[in-house]
């Protein structure tokens, strides 16, 4: 039998300016998850791209860093900066590398090691575990938008052809991209491989041409090489000490490995085989394996080339705040060996490639947002819908650059913070997977690769604390609003469809009035199934007629929404309809609508009132799905069918 309560119902038609605003920011509602328009939505198969295109979605977010990676390596590590990257590429083909591939096995659909861990990490310490994670992942994308906004900035004012003007003004052009940005989604984002593939394509070759000019201005004048060789070991001279050295600095150099995580995100873009099936889309995870391996092989390269050269060709003074190289290393080499017209078009590359991993950051967060908290019942209705998320978005990167006065270095922890954590999670996620399946040899390997990144994690955060603060704003932030969400969502429907077994449907084909005692499943004798008949008999003066039990076994009571499916069981000689839910009122409601709209009659329920304080019993219906039972389900009910005509009859007793 199909369900009856598939079809949301539709809302009443608005009228008047207010409601023309509160219809047109609710308009594009985020369908379900990975499905809506943006970099990491789901596409119809025709819509997809080859696996190398796709790279350049994610490049965006990737690649873009070379905008300011080199330079904040410089200023962090000086002379040890090219050791520390090589640290750096090692941790990321070693163990980032293996880790994402494991991930896109695991979690082909675009919802990433988090999913990964929800899977791993049921009910509420699950739950609790996933909106922390939640919280670094929207530091992560956060201050992805901040930081290459300002990043950009850097470059636009720096460029000798800029207007002097700019100079000072540099949170106030911040603010001017972010708002550009949020403009971009208010009026709906559209699909942008095209144009990423563009930006990534173009932003390669500029800065392949500068690396190659650079490495040759070292190999024609290799006592530069000399000097910074020099200075490394006149600074370190033991080289047991400069190891130690990077391996210390390197948590600072984490910016390095940010696209991992998007890498799997923009998954369900890639064209897989004919072949390819929902459950395992085999085609499609072998492109996003190959994606994320020639995208960490090309990072790579760059980030050894450009740490190099950076160090060895430009002072050291200019690395520092205010310098001409600070956040920009690649584009001071442009400028100085390139001249200006190649520096400007290398600025001008530059920025749109940093603003557009902006766009890619929100796309990520406007599909992670509605992808969880509204499925666990911690985000309010309008969390599903577009509009109203990019002004919350916008808001919230508004405050942070006005915070950080627009500063590359001074988000630069945070970034790393978000980014290590999500990492570490993923290793960790992948770990437990092995030892589940008992693959020894990948869990040893795992695991190693979890404590490395743990220690970053961990030394990232002594270093520059103000990354784990700002993760921890997100997170309170999220915890508030879950909390009170889950509250005041408590008495919804829940099912998003009932469902009767053929054994449940046989009880309920006679005509005629349809009546439910509820009934706990926790004394399943024959005694307490006639003692609840007669005590129903008694106090309901219920007719001497066949009545139906109604159980509902506790499933998960941290989930919120699912589909129910209603068996039928005969016990004792009584018929009995057990279906499983996380909630117990808001299970019997919606098999009573159900079965309302499926028979054409008006079910009655018949409950007993519970003992005890009844704040407690609210608290256990909360957190447990069962307490107050007969009051909470006439709640749902009355809050699900406005008219109390064609409500189903609650009686306690």
């Amino acid at each position: 039998m199909g369900s009856s309560l598939e079809a949301t119902p539709e809302e009443p038609p608005l009228s008047g300016r207010r409601h023309a605003l509160r219809s047109w920011l609710l308009a594009e509602t985020a369908e379900p998850p990975g499905e809506h328009a943006g970099p990491h939505g789901r596409p119809g198969q025709e819509r997809r791209a080859h696996w190398l295109r796709v790279m350049c979605l994610t490049g965006v977010d990737y690649f873009s860093t070379l905008g300011y990676q080199p330079a904040i390596a410089a200023l962090a590590a000086g002379a040890v900066a090219p050791i520390a990257t090589i640290v750096l590429v090692a941790v990321t083909l070693l163990g980032a590398l293996p880790v994402y591939r494991r991930v896109a096995r695991e979690s082909p659909h675009g919802t990433g090691s988090i999913s990964m861990l929800a899977r791993l990490l049921p009910r509420w310490g699950g739950k609790l575990a996933i909106l922390a994670l939640l919280g670094f992942a929207a530091t992560d994308f956060m201050i992805t938008m901040t930081l290459s906004a300002a990043d950009a900035t850097a470059h636009l004012v720096e460029n000798p052809f800029a207007p002097r003007g700019f100079a000072g003004q540099e949170v106030v052009i911040t603010l001017a991209l972010l708002a550009g940005l949020g403009v971009v989604f208010l009026r709906g984002f559209r699909e942008a491989i095209r144009l990423a593939t563009a930006l990534v394509a173009a932003f390669l070759a500029v800065n392949l041409v500068v690396v190659v000019v650079a490495i040759g201005h070292l190999v024609a004048d290799p006592i530069v090489i000399g000097d910074w060789w020099g200075v490394l070991t006149a600074q370190h001279g033991d080289p047991l000490l400069v190891v130690a050295i990077a391996l210390v600095v390197f948590p600072k150099l984490a910016l390095g490995l940010s696209g991992f995580e998007t890498g799997v995100a923009v998954m369900p873009q890639i064209r897989g085989d004919a072949a390819d099936t929902a459950e395992r889309p085999e085609g499609r995870i072998r492109g996003a394996r190959r994606l994320l391996t020639t995208s960490a092989l090309i990072m790579s390269g760059f980030l050894v080339a450009s740490s190099i050269t950076t160090v060895a060709l430009i002072p050291a003074a200019e690395f520092q705040p205010g310098g001409a190289a600070n956040g920009r290393a690649l584009a001071y080499l442009a400028h100085a060996y390139l001249g200006e017209g190649f520096g400007t078009v290398y600025d001008i590359i530059t920025i749109a490639i940093l603003w557009f991993a902006g766009a890619s950051a929100m796309a990520g967060l406007l599909n992670l947002v509605p992808r969880y908290l509204p499925h666990y019942g911690m985000a309010p209705a309008w969390a599903r819908a577009t509009r109203p998320l990019v002004l919350v978005f916008t808001a919230v990167a508004f405050a942070i650059t006005v915070i950080f006065e627009a500063s590359v270095d001074a988000q630069g922890g945070a970034y790393a913070t978000g980014v290590l954590v999500l990492i570490t999670s993923a290793a960790v996620a992948v770990t437990l997977t092995a030892r589940a399946r008992k693959e020894r040899g990948a869990t040893i390997g795992f695991g190693i690769v979890s404590l490395v990144f743990l220690y970053t994690t961990v030394a990232n955060i002594i270093e520059r604390p103000d990354g784990i603060k700002i993760a921890g704003c997100f997170i309170l932030g999220i915890l508030a609003v879950s909390l009170v969400s889950r509250v005041l969502r408590s008495t919804e429907l829940r099912a998003t469809a009932v469902r009767l077994e053929p054994s449940a449907a046989v009880f309920i084909e006679a005509p005629g009035q349809l009546r439910l005692i509820a009934h706990t499943p926790d004394d399943l004798s024959a005694e307490r199934y006639a003692a609840k008949l007669e005590h129903a008999r008694r106090a309901h003066r219920l007719p001497d007629a066949d009545a139906l039990f109604i159980e509902v076994e506790i499933s998960d009571s941290s989930d919120f929404e699912g589909e129910l499916l209603v068996r039928g069981v005969e016990r004792h000689g009584f018929r009995v309809l057990v279906v499983r839910s996380s909630s117990v009122p808001n299970a019997i409601a919606a098999v009573a609508l159900h079965l309302r709209d499926a028979l054409g009659c008006t079910p009655h329920v018949y409950f007993r009132w519970n003992e005890g304080n009844p704040i407690a019993g609210f608290a256990r219906f909360l957190l447990f799905g069962e307490g107050e039972i007969a009051p909470m389900t006439r709640e749902v009910l009355r809050e699900a069918e406005p008219d109390h005509t064609r409500r189903p009859w609650v009686h306690v007793a």
